[in-house]
């Protein structure tokens, strides 16, 4: 993805390879989605964005569904939680990627960039978590769960009182200081930070 963002930001504002990539990484940095810098300061078409890169990526090579994935959200008790996609991506790149995973039918719904707006609201912007509470019909901050891979998406969420989760998976640079209280390499260590949303062990 970050190869196909590159190409863009080279080909649609003319810019040499190493100066797009700097100005990606700028713009992801400032605004947590690099398609907001394009946006906001050079009037792109994000649709035609999404389509050169999110849906131009070859998701069907890299992603498999995972016996464990599946398990660990079978595990979780939603008679307590709802089961809710929270994404930068746009709706078509979200669908897509659970499809694949084979796990669309656990989530309840999805809160995404759309692209279509006429202003995109990404995370880690606060109206961008309060408009996820909205869609899933969530009112207390507390009550919220979240995992992410970005340090500031989840530094922000801690911020705003959530629980959260930060997955730096292994192999992956670990920051200097953690986002949130915690920091896993796993998604199954979600059992040991949040054990109350996940079922109770059957006791023989």
């Amino acid at each position: 993805m970050a190869k196909l963002i590159d190409k863009y930001f080279a080909t649609h504002l003319s810019l040499p390879y190493e100066d797009a990539v700097r100005l990606h990484k700028e713009y992801y940095q400032n605004y947590g989605l690099a398609i907001e810098g394009l946006v906001r300061h050079h009037q792109i078409d994000p649709l035609e964005y999404n389509a050169k890169v999110d849906d131009a990526l070859p998701l069907d090579d890299i992603i498999k569904p995972r016996e464990d994935l599946k398990k660990l959200l079978r595990d979780i008790d939603t008679s307590k939680v709802r089961l809710w996609l929270f994404t930068n991506a746009y709706v078509n790149h979200a669908k897509r990627v659970v499809k694949l995973l084979e796990i669309e039918d656990f989530f309840e719904g999805v809160t995404y960039c759309d692209y279509a707006a006429p202003r995109l609201m990404c995370k880690p912007h606060e109206e961008a978590y309060e408009k996820a509470m909205r869609e899933a019909g969530v009112e207390r901050r507390e009550d919220c769960y979240f995992v992410d891979d970005s340090y500031q998406n989840c530094k922000k969420a801690q911020e705003i009182g959530w629980n959260v989760a930060h997955l730096v998976e292994e192999g992956a640079k670990s920051p200097r200081t953690q986002a949130c209280k915690f920091q896993i390499s796993h998604l199954d260590e979600l059992r040991t930070c949040f054990p109350e949303v996940f079922k109770k062990p059957e006791t023989s």
